[in-house]
């Protein structure tokens, strides 16, 4: 069988080019390939670096060091309260109430805690003021001071109708820093007050608040009214009695001394015993250990005795001749021939005050001094009249 071989035409149009060559053919396809694989390298890593350089801007913003805000940054308030504290808090302690209890083995005597409160420095001799409350159960105290030195201290004054009482410590006159004092007669409900105490056994703690109420009265462990007493919302806690209650001034106002609480714990309303009482007694029990109250030297009945007797008013009981009630012709009860007891004389005003109850009687007589003048309205069997009597010191 014969094969025919095809011939390329030549090239019509005029001039001669060498033919093509089958080899050259392979390589320039080689060469595109080669550049397209190239371009799709470049595409690839393009699209992976494209997300990291989007980020970076944020990467940048958050490896950005912080800025360090100066104490002389923060607001007027917090610096002035700082400020308040670090100048307050040396002058306030740490009261643990100790008892003596003889041991039966040994017949060796220890002291056991028996409960503890806050307490402030009162002068450079080493006079401390707390609540009766806090050491009302034991026979001895210690003190702890702002330097965690530990100090025994002896009570030198009882006043429970007010719950304060007063240790002396001998510790150095250069730890002793008192608080300034201020005054209660000027207070305005709504202004900030400072609390500094130890609750729950926590050294040194500062709560806030403002003047919730004044004026406000609450009873003392004798049953006989406080009043003047300050209402604050600023937390008070267990461990906070006897610790003071500051203006913003960081001055002394009052004696942080109860809460109203059905729990025991905090509930947003406490109490402090007002400077002005404060100043009043406390050079009394340091003086004398005791403070001396005016009263008409006579024994009262209880509100039920009177509640049963069908009057309102206070009873006189007994009224003993050496006294300024004696002197002024006031009759006590008596007994008939029967053995009933018969009313005397009953108080139903003091300085034109009504007087209901035994608390009446008692405000009525705690606005004056030993040695004042009171008028007092009396029931004698259904007729009244008006006697002056002088009150004297009762102890």
């Amino acid at each position: 069988m014969t094969t025919h071989t095809m011939q390329s035409p030549m090239p019509q149009h005029g001039g001669s080019h060498p033919p093509p060559s089958h080899k050259a053919a392979p390589v320039r396809i080689m060469a595109v390939l080669l550049l397209l694989l190239a371009a799709a390298l470049v595409f690839v890593v393009v699209r992976k670096q494209a997300p990291t350089q989007l980020s970076q801007p944020a990467q940048t913003q958050v490896n950005q060091p912080r800025t360090v805000v100066a104490r002389g940054d923060l607001a007027s308030d917090e610096t002035s309260t700082i400020a308040l504290f670090s100048n307050a808090s040396p002058s306030v302690v740490h009261v643990t109430s100790l008892e003596l209890r003889r041991s039966r083995r040994s017949l060796n005597i220890t002291e056991i805690p028996q409960g503890t409160g806050s307490g402030f420095i009162w002068d450079k001799e080493g006079h401390i003021v707390t609540n009766f409350h806090v050491i009302k159960d034991g026979g001895g105290a210690e003190v702890t001071l702002h330097d965690n030195t530990v100090w025994k201290a002896r009570i030198v004054g009882r006043a429970p109708d007010k719950d304060l009482a007063i240790l002396k410590i001998e510790a150095p006159i250069e730890t002793l820093s008192p608080l300034a004092i201020g005054s209660s007669s000027n207070l305005q409900v709504g202004q900030k007050v400072f609390a500094i105490g130890n609750p729950f056994g926590l050294d040194q703690t500062l709560t806030t608040g403002v003047i919730s109420g004044l004026g406000r009265e609450i009873q003392s462990v004798t049953r006989r009214p406080i009043q003047g007493v300050i209402q604050t919302d600023a937390a008070i806690n267990p461990g906070n009695s006897g610790g003071p209650l500051l203006d913003s001034a960081g001055r002394l106002i009052g004696v942080n001394t109860a809460i109203y609480s059905t729990s025991g714990a905090y509930a947003g309303i406490g109490f402090a015993v007002p400077v002005d009482t404060i100043n009043r007694i406390v050079p009394q029990l340091v003086a004398n250990g005791e403070v001396t109250r005016p009263g008409l030297g006579v024994q009262i009945g209880t509100d039920h005795l009177a509640a049963r007797a069908g009057v309102q008013g206070v009873i006189v009981w007994e009224v003993p001749e050496d006294t300024a009630a004696g002197a002024a012709g006031l009759v006590g009860v008596r007994h008939d021939r029967g053995g009933r007891w018969l009313l005397g004389d009953v108080i139903i005003a003091v300085d034109n005050q009504p007087v209901r109850t035994e608390k009446d009687l008692f405000r009525g007589l705690d606005n004056h001094e030993v040695g004042d003048t009171v008028v007092l309205r009396l029931n004698r069997q259904g007729e009244e009249r008006d006697v002056n009597v002088q009150l004297q010191p009762l102890n």
